[in-house]
């Protein structure tokens, strides 16, 4: 269930940035609540998977879920460039993520 719940606060984050490019620097109103709603939401769901997971485990998944579901949304959505070393950073970051989850078993 803490796993579920880190894994949505994760999918949260990458809805807040989204969201945030979309702002304009917070100049227009409806992505700016979202935005807002959304960081909200994934710091709840963060703190509650941290009753059971360890610290350094669940902040560096739910970073780890932000960073490469950003890098995702921007390559499909926005269509930033999928070079090769922003393509092998993100594999090495979701590696990352499956041993700090493996460890944590």
């Amino acid at each position: 269930m803490h796993w579920f719940v880190l894994f949505v606060a994760g999918l949260l984050e990458v809805v807040w940035a989204y969201s945030m490019k979309r702002s304009e620097g917070f100049t227009i109103l409806v992505p700016s609540a979202v935005t807002v709603g959304a960081m909200i939401a994934s710091g709840v769901l963060l703190s509650f998977a941290m009753r059971a997971l360890p610290l350094g485990t669940a902040y560096s998944v739910w970073t780890g879920i932000g960073a490469v579901g950003s890098f995702v949304v921007g390559l499909a959505v926005l269509g930033e460039p999928a070079t090769p070393m922003r393509i092998a950073a993100a594999t090495l970051i979701v590696a990352g993520l499956l041993i700090m989850k493996l460890s944590s078993a």
